[in-house]
């Protein structure tokens, strides 16, 4: 029979992909996104338009936080699978807007795990991220490393979400594994990314501003990558407590809950990464070198052994392929 997933942030850069992945295996996917204005919406509806041409999708334009939306969904669709992508997204921007991150991260959080509490789905996947980690300095970060000194507010709501998580797991038999995301590239990104960013003001023959003095490392993941590790992760799903743990598994002894790096295992200094741009486009940067920025790290670094042991899954696209990828559509989407 077909299945059915959720995947909440539809419209949005990793919920785009996912969703699309899910539909071209044969998925229903019902796509729940609030739409917001954070960035271009034009982006967003592009993003649906597209996953409308599949019969496979619907979409539903709502919030997560407003009471009973997603229980009367869980109620109707009866989902398989829920792949939870939807959030205030932005390191920089939390410190700004921070309640609109208690809003959409917690409290969407909060309703999610209740709808999921009365008609339980067979797994849920719930994002995270690599800022968990935050002031974490010895690499490659692993599951199983303490994560208790976040560095924004941003990462300070995920882990708080990690751990609701890891409670209704236990209260309930709820299978979770949360996903941390380490940098995402490609198409179709945010335009708040750095190579989005970056790509622009070169094009634009702007400075574009280069944060620690260029003294910066991430593990950038491409969008393909990352989906791929999803979607094999849907049938991972976590046992109940009393089974035993594959090595290096980060199953909890209380619940049916998994925490799982998707990430390169590879840091690429941000130099690089800039100079992979300026080959993609054929023009030099120039460049505008500043500070850290508040409740930024110097560096990440994913341990992405336990998703090759759960799935068989190594995210191996090159950054040069990546970025030339992402600027080629980039130049026909803009139209320069």
């Amino acid at each position: 029979m077909t299945r059915t997933a959720l995947v909440t942030g539809s419209a949005g850069f990793i919920g785009y992909f996912t969703a699309k992945a899910l539909l071209d295996q044969g998925w229903r996917v019902v796509g729940l996104d609030a739409m917001t204005d954070y960035y271009d919406v034009r982006l967003k509806d592009r993003r649906h338009a597209m996953l409308h041409q599949n019969a496979g999708f619907s979409a539903v334009n709502a919030r997560l936080e407003t009471p009973g939306v997603l229980q009367d969904l869980f109620e109707t669709h009866q989902f398989d699978a829920v792949v939870h992508l939807a959030a205030q997204a932005g390191v920089r921007h939390s410190i700004d807007a921070p309640r609109s991150y208690v809003e959409a991260n917690l409290m969407g959080t909060f309703e999610l795990l209740e709808a999921a509490r009365a008609v339980p789905p067979a797994h849920m996947l719930l994002a995270s991220t690599s800022s968990v980690y935050g002031a974490n300095t010895q690499m490659p970060y692993t599951e199983a490393d303490k994560v208790d000194a976040q560095m924004s507010f941003y990462a300070a709501t995920k882990k708080a979400t990690e751990n609701m998580a890891h409670s209704y797991a236990h209260l309930y038999d709820l299978p979770i594994t949360m996903f941390r995301f380490f940098t995402v590239y490609g198409a179709w990104g945010r335009p708040d990314m750095a190579h989005f960013k970056f790509t622009k003001a070169i094009l634009n023959n702007e400075p574009i501003e280069i944060y620690n003095h260029g003294k910066m490392q991430r593990d950038f993941t491409y969008i393909d990558d990352l989906v791929r590790g999803i979607t094999a992760l849907i049938d991972a799903v976590p046992p109940m407590p009393g089974a035993d743990p594959i090595q290096g598994d980060s199953l909890s002894a209380v619940a049916p809950h998994r925490v799982v790096n998707i990430g390169t295992g590879a840091p690429v200094a941000l130099m690089d990464f800039v100079e992979a741009i300026e080959t993609a486009i054929g023009q030099k940067a120039t460049k505008s070198f500043k500070d850290m920025q508040p409740g930024d790290v110097p560096a990440t670094w994913a341990d992405a052994t336990l998703l090759k042991t759960l799935t068989g899954e190594t995210p191996t696209t090159p950054i040069q392929t990546g970025i030339q990828t992402f600027v080629d559509w980039y130049r026909d989407y803009y139209q320069v």
